[in-house]
């Protein structure tokens, strides 16, 4: 992975990490993380097997959550609701989360590298977009992780709200099982209606 977003000999120099998670689901908001680790944190994460949180099993992902949390430097999380995604598009609230996210830290970065291709718009300080940031920068990779596991942690939450849609399992992507659940019962407030227009115009 790349060199930590902490530089040696320049504490002053605060880069963070931002992912985000969910942004194709049909429920539920999209969650964000930034994450600003020292080198020393970084190769410690590394050895401890953090990659892409999408490469990871769900064991290995909440074992390095604690992990994570003590290590980094700062951390922060944001979310968008499905109703602002709703009102805003997709692309909008996952940059509200975003931002949110880096808000949260305890310093503000000078540099936010972003993961993905699409600059975070909302962010007027300098940032870098990485393709495929979340497997080769660990502080991208952390926020994935952080992410990914912060949204699941709801998504089983809400399960028990909003039973027979499969939640639990899936996390709110368009499955068949969800989409067919979606058909024949219809969603609830907290789905993405933006997203079903196709469903329910197909049936």
């Amino acid at each position: 992975m790349s060199q930590s977003p902490l530089k040696k000999g320049n504490r002053s120099q605060i880069i963070a990490g931002v992912d985000e998670v969910g942004r194709g689901c049909l429920f539920g908001p999209v969650f964000a993380a930034a994450v600003v680790l020292s080198a020393e944190a970084a190769d410690r994460l590394k050895a401890a097997g953090l990659t892409d949180s999408k490469a990871l099993t769900p064991t290995r992902r909440a074992a390095l959550v604690p992990l994570i949390e003590d290590q980094a430097y700062a951390w922060g999380l944001g979310q968008s609701s499905a109703r602002e995604i709703d009102q805003n598009g997709i692309r909008t609230a996952t940059e509200k989360a975003m931002l949110c996210a880096i808000q949260r830290l305890q310093r503000q970065p000078s540099m936010v590298l972003v993961d993905g291709v699409l600059p975070l718009r909302l962010w007027m300080g300098p940032q870098r977009t990485i393709v495929r940031g979340d497997s080769s920068n660990e502080a991208i990779a952390a926020a994935s992780v952080l992410a990914k596991e912060s949204r699941d942690a709801l998504i089983r939450r809400l399960s028990e709200r909003f039973p027979g849609y499969g939640l639990e399992r899936h996390a709110g992507y368009g499955t068949a099982q969800h989409r067919e659940a979606l058909l024949a019962s219809g969603p609830t407030s907290l789905h993405r209606h933006s997203f079903l227009r196709k469903l329910f115009t197909s049936k």
